[in-house]
């Protein structure tokens, strides 16, 4: 606003002060006179201005001629090129404005007019690095493929544009989801620019995605090498590909290599849960059962977790349950009010058959975080007790509704999955799944709400009777005697003993 303010006020001044000075002009007195050769011209102040305007007209254009007669007798005498330049500029400006205006067209999301504008730039212009470039990213705007690739096709003639014709070929096939000929021509890119950030990462997922985890470990190293991943994403993402190499580590043909490759894992991040498991499994199979209880250890201080405990209880799979109690208690010492230290001690207590120490070792986690696994826990400690069987029920009735608790979840697409892999199933992403609960509503029940009347029984008897908290679920009524309890869910037990000793 401020601005056209100003220049309608700068044309207001110009138009004033030529018209003062026009009228300046016309009335001044004199004139001026120019004698040659006996002949004199005598000029008004008004037709003098006219005059010199006209003068310096004639000398531009008398100057531009001779410019291009000298051209002309540059060419006449063989130098071709002195005549080409200096038709060629406006050629060159031509060529240049489609090429501007193609440009914007792009970027406006204008296909048809940036590949009209393309064709005319390329009549132009000598330049087909840019008018090519600029056909190809249209033709993919207008969705014509063929033509696109074609484009992409030309680039790969010329060293200097051969990188963008890969990686326009290499993002057509990965839209076309044909991940191996995306793979092969990731591979040609990364060769041409190593340093390329987006090269980098499309040829990381797809060798993860292929489980070619030596080279992808090597894609890692050139990523820590150009300064494009911190030193310690660099060590976690390479236990996580040095684990993924180690899959066959429990297969009876495993080789040492594979079992020293979950080692490896451990020693890069021995906070990762899957590698101190593998980690201390290969141990296990070696005898060296000093160095498992070490790296699980370690591991279960920075981040407690069932599969800790479980390859915790294969250490010494033969010992009692009070033998057991008294190991795990080593275990989980460094972190003994972490829920996961809570649940382990409740159940190894259960298979002791030590209820009310076993109902200490839960504690409140069944009424500030109920889910399906401390809602069993708390029906086996009751069971355990002697509580009638209705309250048993209305703790397995909740439990088949609550939450399932904290599971391997992509951080990316909060897909849940089973147990742990390097790459999400459902969105391909690496290294994004995390050990935590779902979002409300990702999760699903373990056992359907259809199922209830086989958990907490047939109701045939129809006297009202009081029943005790927190059996809210079952119907008041009491139940026939042999109405037989159909658990939701197991309670989990990393010893294998919980089972057997809840039904004593």
């Amino acid at each position: 606003m401020l601005w056209s303010l100003v220049k309608i006020v700068v044309f207001v001044v110009l138009v004033a002060a030529a018209t003062f000075g026009a009228s300046y002009l016309l009335d001044m007195q004199g004139g001026v006179l120019i004698a040659m050769g006996g002949i004199e011209i005598n000029l008004t102040p008004i037709k003098a201005v006219i005059a010199a305007l006209l003068l310096i007209l004639a000398v531009w254009l008398f100057l531009k001629l001779f410019g291009l007669l000298i051209a002309l007798l540059h060419f006449i005498n063989g130098d071709e090129t002195a005549l080409s330049r200096y038709f060629d500029r406006n050629r060159e400006r031509k060529g240049f404005d489609a090429l501007s205006e193609g440009m914007m067209a792009l970027a406006s999301g204008e296909g048809r007019k940036a590949m009209a504008k393309a064709a005319r730039a390329e009549r132009y212009l000598d330049r087909p690095e840019l008018t090519t470039l600029l056909t190809a990213q249209a033709a993919e705007q207008l969705g014509d493929r063929s033509k696109a690739e074609e484009a992409y096709k030309k680039l790969l003639k010329t060293d200097k544009t051969r990188f963008v014709g890969v990686r326009g070929l290499m993002m057509q096939k990965l839209n076309d989801g044909d991940t191996d000929t995306a793979l092969a021509l990731a591979e040609k890119a990364f060769a041409l620019k190593p340093g390329h950030i987006e090269v980098q990462d499309t040829l990381l997922r797809l060798q993860a995605q292929k489980s070619d985890w030596k080279g992808a470990r090597s894609t890692l190293k050139a990523k820590l090498r150009h300064g494009s991943l911190p030193r310690d994403i660099h060590r976690r993402r390479d236990a996580v590909l040095a684990l993924s190499e180690a899959k066959g580590v429990f297969n009876e043909d495993a080789s040492i290599e594979s079992r020293e490759a979950a080692i490896e894992a451990n020693k890069l991040s021995p906070d990762l849960i899957p590698a101190a498991v593998m980690a201390a499994r290969g141990y296990i199979d070696k005898d060296q059962k000093r160095n498992a209880t070490r790296v699980l250890k370690k591991a279960w201080e920075a981040s407690p977790h069932p599969d800790l405990a479980a390859a915790f209880a294969e250490i010494e799979p033969e010992e009692t349950p009070k033998q057991r109690l008294k190991r795990f208690a080593a275990l989980v010492k460094p972190a003994p009010n972490h829920r996961e230290s809570r649940l382990l001690m409740a159940e190894l207590n259960i298979a002791a058959e030590d209820f009310p120490e076993a109902r200490r070792a839960l504690g409140d986690l069944a009424a500030e975080q109920p889910d399906a696994r401390t809602l069993t826990i708390m029906a086996a400690i009751e069971r355990g007790e002697g509580a009638p069987d209705a309250i048993v029920k209305g703790w397995l009735a909740r439990a088949v509704t609550a939450p399932r608790g904290p599971q391997w979840t992509c951080e990316n697409c909060n897909h849940i999955h089973p147990a742990w892999t390097p790459i999400c199933d459902n969105c391909g992403a690496f290294d994004t799944l995390a050990w935590k609960s779902a979002p409300a509503g990702d999760y699903q029940s373990p056992v359907g709400t259809a199922m209830l009347p086989l958990i907490v029984g047939e109701i045939e008897d129809k006297r009202a009777e009081p029943v005790p908290e927190p059996a809210a679920a079952p119907d008041p009524s009491p139940e026939p005697e042999d109405a037989e309890i159909i658990p939701a869910a197991p309670v989990p037990d990393p010893t294998g003993e919980h089972a057997e000793k809840a039904d004593k």
